[in-house]
């Protein structure tokens, strides 16, 4: 069984950068997707990046493209997403997530949550 927890999290300023941190413990990583979610007040939940943990194939939201980036080191036991040039509408609970290929990594990563996730953490953007 997974165990996940974020770190990272914070306020920043508009334009400013973070970098997201995600400890995965438990269970086996070999065939899975890893992901980060977000979720902001009264807002459903959005799919933010994904990486296939096996071939190293990520997807973005488009929101998001070209802004941050996913990672993940030591076979996928600690998850990374740089942000940069962060805006207030980047502003919400960011959570880690792993768990078996379901679908095409896209179709995946824009349904969350799956698998595993944990309880998050708080990005905040300031104006």
């Amino acid at each position: 069984q997974l165990h996940i927890v974020e770190s990272g999290g914070g306020l920043v300023q508009t334009g400013g950068s973070l970098r997201l941190s995600c400890v995965i413990s438990g269970g086996t990583l070999d065939y899975v997707v890893l992901g980060w979610f977000r979720q902001a007040p009264g807002k459903e939940r959005e799919g933010v990046a994904c990486i296939d943990n096996y071939h190293g194939s990520t997807y973005y939201t488009d929101s998001v493209k070209g802004r941050f980036t996913i990672s993940r080191d030591n076979g996928g036991r600690t998850v990374y997403l740089h942000m940069n040039n962060l805006k207030p509408e980047d502003a919400a609970a960011y959570h880690c997530q792993a768990g078996g290929r379901q679908s095409s990594l896209q179709a995946q990563c824009v349904r969350p949550p799956w698998g595993t996730w944990g309880p998050g953490t708080q990005v905040t953007v300031s104006s």
